[in-house]
């Protein structure tokens, strides 16, 4: 990528030029970030570690990515973008060590508790605050797209890269040199995102103003209750995303689908996802942010949920009618990608209050999905479940309505369902 030399391009596809090493950066940044994704938890049942105990360990885990995910809006606004990345890279880099060198190497699980827990700090904090620069630092009528070329990069380098170098790494060095491996990676974005990247942000003021600008990650919800009901939408977004795997290979293999066919269909799924992050990007700019959301994002995954639980009973268990159904749902939910762009620009000020909530939002589902299936699942089923993840897409779309953006954004966004009639 020579960014000197193609700026009319990386216009043109509303790739924000100043931060184009940044977009590098974080899909480089991702990979690392995402190279155990796929294994970890078999390795840790093979190697005598009960259900309960990787489960505890995964929870541990989302719950710090939850809290990272809020504080990553607010200290990017408070302390700069940069030292709120630097601060996620070196709680990564703390967390691997401790978590391969001590808990991995003698599978001590306290140890691996705590030390996972801290990695999980880690991702939030460097990707969301870059997040958090991307809003400031592009035009409204390309911010659509701007935050779309950010989820293709986070999901690609997370879901897609991670998974395809994780799965030649493992037979080439083993297990946990792969893990080690993680952290050149990790440097290796944090040289682009950080060092090459030379975009300056000037943080908000003094200590008082950024205490200020902490406890604005919790009021700016009174103060605007629009960036509440985003927040609470970006969590449903990804909810049955980390609901499905626990539940529906198990559903699958009932319908004869083995487990390399299953992970064919997710792996198809997010390369499908990745590429609608782009497209919903561009669709936002042109039909509305808050119109992408409602028909895309929450009635396109709420039927499509639908459709990928039933396809392989309607379908007879025909594995391309259920990766088609499978492929449309993960296009569609890139449907809410627009979100990005609309809740900060809900608020004059204060983005990166805003930009809190909605990366709180994305980090909650990482222990919401798995929460709804081991409470519900049961009581309701396998087929309950499908209906009440469903029906939270549903919300959605209906939560969506009423988002509208205040009179002062009205111009960035032409299409009228957007604006606020007030």
């Amino acid at each position: 990528m020579n960014v000197q030399e193609k700026p009319e391009l990386l216009d043109k596809i509303g790739l924000p030029k100043p931060l184009a090493w940044g977009y590098l950066g974080i899909i480089i940044f991702m990979m690392g970030d995402g190279v155990e994704q796929g294994w970890l938890s078999p390795y840790l049942l093979e190697h005598g570690m009960s259900i309960q105990q990787s489960a505890s360990l995964f929870t541990a885990y989302g719950i710090t990515i939850a809290i990272s995910s809020w504080f990553s809006g607010v200290l990017a606004e408070g302390y700069g973008p940069r030292k709120a990345m630097l601060m996620g890279l070196l709680l990564y880099i703390i967390g691997t060590i401790g978590f391969v060198g001590l808990g991995m190497a003698k599978l001590d699980f306290p140890v691996m508790l705590v030390t996972y827990a801290i990695r999980g700090f880690g991702y939030p904090l460097f990707a969301y605050s870059f997040l958090v620069w991307v809003t400031y630092r592009t035009p409204k009528d390309r911010l659509g797209r701007a935050v779309g070329w950010f989820w293709f990069v986070f999901t690609g380098g997370l879901n897609v890269f991670g998974a395809y170098y994780s799965s030649w790494a493992i037979d080439f060095m083993g297990y946990q040199n792969t893990l080690w491996s993680s952290i050149f990676w990790v440097l290796v974005g944090a040289f682009f995102a950080l060092v090459l990247n030379k975009d300056r942000f000037v943080p908000s003021g003094d200590a008082g103003s950024k205490t200020r600008e902490m406890l604005k990650g919790l009021t700016i919800v009174r103060e605007e209750p629009k960036v509440l009901l985003g927040g609470i939408v970006r969590v449903i977004n990804t909810t049955a995303q980390f609901a499905f795997p626990v539940f529906l290979p198990i559903y699958m293999a009932t319908h004869g689908f083995s487990t390399k066919e299953w992970l064919q269909i997710w792996g198809t799924i997010f390369t499908s996802n990745i590429a609608f992050n782009l497209i919903f990007g561009f669709v936002g700019d042109r039909l509305g942010w808050r119109t992408t959301i409602m028909w895309f994002g929450g009635v396109g995954c709420g039927l499509t949920t639908l459709l990928f639980f039933y396809s392989p009973v309607w379908f007879g268990g025909d594995f391309w009618a259920v990766l088609f159904s499978g492929v449309l749902w993960g296009g569609l939910l890139a449907g809410y990608v627009p979100l990005s762009a609309l809740v900060p620009s809900l608020v004059k000020k204060d983005k990166g209050a805003a930009m809190a909530i909605l990366n709180l939002g994305a980090g909650l589902p990482v222990f919401v999905g798995p929460a709804i299936v081991g409470g519900l699942i049961a009581t309701i089923g396998d087929e309950g479940v499908i209906w009440v993840l469903a029906g939270l897409y549903f919300l959605s779309a209906f939560l969506t309505l009423f988002i509208t953006l205040p009179k002062y954004a009205q111009a960035v966004q032409a299409p009228a369902t957007e604006t606020a009639t007030e």
